[in-house]
């Protein structure tokens, strides 16, 4: 009975053993599967056109800007227009007290009639005694005594002309205007207000109204030398502003300096952009994009596709990894032109390449077209 013991022992010890060792191998193999094939997604290289752009940020300015301020000083009479409004070119915005203005002119055009009047006697006298010195009729004491009489009321004429026309330029420069389409951008003076405008000029609010013209709109930037030279007056360039999320405004280079400021050593460039509706205001910031390169049909990846700026991770048809090194062209805020490395269709690792290696196997949680 005990040899029979120990034999029923001796095999239940084996099984016991084998029973261990079968489960040790399929916990590795669990394991290795839950271990060994990485989760990524992945990109499937493609053709499209690639842009590089240079991004700056500025203030928007209004295309045209002009405080609009009477020639001679006077008391405000009447402003017709409040901030907003919209007003075409030539339109009424303010006037000056013209009374005395007017007065002036009547008292000038008075002056003229009379002066026209001797001018008119002695020009006829004129002609009499040119008829008579001919004739040997008159001295020639006499005849200079008409002539200088008649070159001091042609004179007299011309200085009342003159004063006359001065008198009803004083009344039209009253009178304001608008030298150009635009939107009352503020009002600076009420009804009543005295106005010089040798006071006027200095400072934004100066003048009775400001009128802005903002149906275009232009983005001064400084930029660095290493910039400039790649910016060329006419290039195309776009502007954005938060409030219109993905909305792109286009618009073109119109100024480069080409000569750097003495203080900052950078260029001076302006983008200007038409701006019909009035969607870009001014004073306010945007964000300007001059595209200085581009490139058709060119293989792209997405940024993070490329690690440390030289290779990417190309999988294969067995879903395992290759480390390729690629070299790169043109560049934005999302895509990476490949100039060789990689080919049309080739699949590449975007996300979950932390830890890949060499002919590791991975397993596929998206595919980005």
């Amino acid at each position: 009975m005990t040899k029979k013991k120990l034999i029923y022992s001796g095999l239940a010890l084996v099984l016991l053993l084998s029973l261990v060792y079968c489960r040790a191998q399929e916990q590795e193999e669990i394991q290795e599967e839950s271990f060994g094939a990485a989760l990524v997604t992945v990109f499937k290289v493609r053709k499209q056109r690639i842009s590089e752009k240079l991004v700056f940020t500025g203030v928007i300015e209004a295309w045209q800007t002009m405080n609009i301020t009477p020639e001679i000083g006077g008391r405000i009479a009447k402003i017709y227009v409040e901030e907003g409004d919209r007003v075409r070119k030539g339109q009424l915005l303010a006037e000056l007290d013209t009374r005395a203005a007017r007065l002036l002119v009547e008292q000038a055009e008075a002056a003229v009639a009379v002066a026209q009047a001797n001018y008119n006697d002695a020009e006829k006298n004129m002609e009499r005694m040119e008829r008579l010195i001919k004739e040997n009729a008159v001295s020639e004491q006499q005849y200079e005594k008409i002539k200088l009489a008649f070159e001091s009321a042609e004179a007299q004429l011309n200085q009342v002309q003159a004063a006359l026309n001065l008198s009803k330029y004083n009344l039209d420069v009253s009178i304001m205007e608008a030298p150009f389409n635009g939107v009352v951008a503020s009002k600076n003076a009420e009804v009543g207000d005295v106005i010089n405008p040798m006071m006027g000029g200095f400072s934004p609010t100066s003048g009775v109204v400001t009128l802005m013209d903002f149906s275009r709109v232009k983005i001064e930037v400084d930029v660095s030398y290493q910039d400039v030279i790649r910016i060329k007056k006419g290039q195309p360039a776009s502007m954005a502003v938060s409030a219109f999320q993905g909305r792109i405004f286009p618009g073109r280079v119109s100024v480069v300096n080409l000569t750097a400021d003495p203080m900052t050593k950078k260029f001076h460039v302006e983008i200007a952009a038409d701006n019909p509706d009035l969607l870009l205001r001014p004073n306010t910031f945007g964000e300007i994009m001059i595209e200085v390169s581009s490139h058709e049909d060119a293989l792209v990846v997405p940024q993070n596709a490329i690690l440390e700026n030289k290779y990417v991770f190309v999988v294969n048809e067995d879903n395992m990894v290759r480390r390729q090194e690629v070299s790169l062209g043109l560049e934005n805020t999302d895509m990476v032109e490949i100039i060789s490395g990689v080919q049309f269709g080739d699949r590449v690792v975007v996300e979950g390449s932390y830890g890949l290696d060499d002919g590791m196997k991975i397993e596929i949680k998206e595919v980005i077209q």
